[in-house]
């Protein structure tokens, strides 16, 4: 599909935008479950070696994720669509990968195409339709369409044209929606710590707390460029307060990348400032509208 033709497409899903004052639904969810369970057996070495070798069949080259900055504008806009879609995992308490999967989608999705100038109203719906595969890939319940547009969206769409809109995504993605992530490594990196930290990293902290900082990272970091061992490496590292540099730390896997696993981890050290800085803006942002 040429980008004339996604445009075009995408320009004609707008004619079914509807206002944000027109639809008033009520979320529900029948269904809880813990999005950070513990309750798996590690992956036996066959299992491991078929998901080391998956992941690279899914790496982009490195110069493409460069594409979505280098648009003007793109880079906030997408900042604010992942944060949107974060604010809804964290409502329905959506299984993490859920959250890294609509996250991957979108930058996907935007790496392949050519968005109008106008974006705000793209880019929502781009969100809501990613989120909607994202579910759909790894929640047990799914809301509606129309109770997934909460929280102040600032637009809302019909089902039809989400439903559209999927459709676009996923013949962009060339219908590969199943991928690694960093949760196929997580825990069999965890299953390795207690040779290295101090009994006070369980299991269930170390995964909770690295889910945690995959999920909150996202709308400031694309991880497209970092293989999916590498991150869930600087994520644990991270989290365990171990330095990037210690030799005894790469008994993870020689398969892991050790270069990309340093750029990683420095990239999530920006992120965390720039989200720390985010929170102090937003902080001011209330006080002023309080007062």
């Amino acid at each position: 599909m040429s980008d004339s033709t996604d445009c075009s497409a995408l320009l004609h899903l707008y004619c079914n935008e509807i206002t944000i004052d027109s639809i008033c639904s009520d979320t529900e969810i029948s269904e809880n479950h813990s999005p950070y369970s513990s309750d798996f057996l590690i992956d036996d070495d066959s299992h491991i070696d078929s998901i080391f070798n998956s992941e690279q069949d899914q790496m982009i080259e490195p110069k493409l994720e460069t594409h979505i900055l280098e648009i003007p504008g793109t880079d906030i806009a997408r900042q604010d669509a992942v944060t949107w879609m974060l604010k809804v995992h964290a409502y329905y308490q959506f299984r993490p990968e859920t959250a890294y999967l609509s996250v991957n989608y979108l930058d996907r999705f935007l790496l392949s195409q050519t968005l109008p100038q106008e974006k705000g109203w793209i880019l929502q719906l781009l969100a809501v339709a990613c989120l909607s595969l994202a579910t759909k890939m790894e929640e047990r319940r799914v809301p509606l369409l129309l109770d997934l547009q909460i929280l102040e969206p600032k637009f809302l769409f019909t089902p039809s044209t989400i439903q559209r809109m999927e459709l676009l995504i996923m013949n962009s993605l060339n219908w590969r929606l199943h991928i690694i992530t960093p949760f196929n490594f997580l825990h069999y990196f965890i299953a390795k710590l207690p040779y290295l930290v101090p009994d006070c990293y369980t299991f269930d902290y170390v995964f909770t707390r690295s889910s945690h900082l995959i999920i909150s990272i996202s709308s400031v970091t694309n991880f497209l460029e970092y293989a999916p061992s590498a991150v869930a490496v600087a994520v644990v590292t991270w989290v365990t307060n171990r330095a990037i540099d210690d030799p005894n730390f790469w008994c993870f896997d020689n398969r892991v990348n050790k270069e990309m696993v340093k750029r990683c981890y420095n990239v999530i050290k920006r992120s965390k400032s720039q989200l720390a800085q985010r929170e102090v803006i937003d902080a001011i942002v209330r006080g002023k509208c309080q007062a």
